[in-house]
């Protein structure tokens, strides 16, 4: 499971697909509706919120908006309703550089084309729901090769 903190726009169709679905898992999972993931470091930073499962669904908000922006017909409805305002959830600059390298790698593989459009961005934004601070990798993050 990856819940990017980098903003949606960067994924690639396959990475934005993969997201959502993977998204919607994780509301499942926060909302106790399934027994898997329970424990996914992924999950760490919505667990930590008073209200997870809305941030889950705020965090889904912002995927089915840029696949809206794309032209993809993601359902609404299964990203569920918003009724309060939330405080955004905080993620480190050196976490916003890993997952940026970490989707570089991915989209070399897969997407040339969109690898050429982002190789030389110098500072990735982040997922609407997160406010980027300084600071290292987060401790929730499994890290690939160690």
């Amino acid at each position: 499971m990856r819940l990017w903190s980098l903003s949606p726009q960067y994924l690639d169709r396959q990475g934005l697909l993969a997201v959502w679905r993977e998204g919607l898992l994780a509301k499942k999972v926060l909302e106790g509706k399934t027994s898997g993931y329970k424990s996914h470091p992924q999950l760490t930073r919505f667990k930590e919120q008073e209200k997870p499962v809305d941030h889950i669904k705020a965090y889904l908000l912002g995927i089915y908006q840029e696949a809206a922006d794309r032209g993809y017909k993601f359902n609404r409805e299964k990203a569920g309703l918003l009724k309060n305002k939330l405080k955004d959830i905080k993620v480190s600059s050196g976490q916003i550089e890993y997952e940026f390298a970490h989707l570089l790698k991915k989209l070399a593989k897969r997407d040339r084309s969109r690898y050429n459009e982002l190789k030389s961005l110098v500072k990735p934004v982040s997922h609407p729901l997160f406010k980027i601070r300084k600071g290292g990798i987060e401790l929730w993050e499994k890290q690939l090769g160690k």
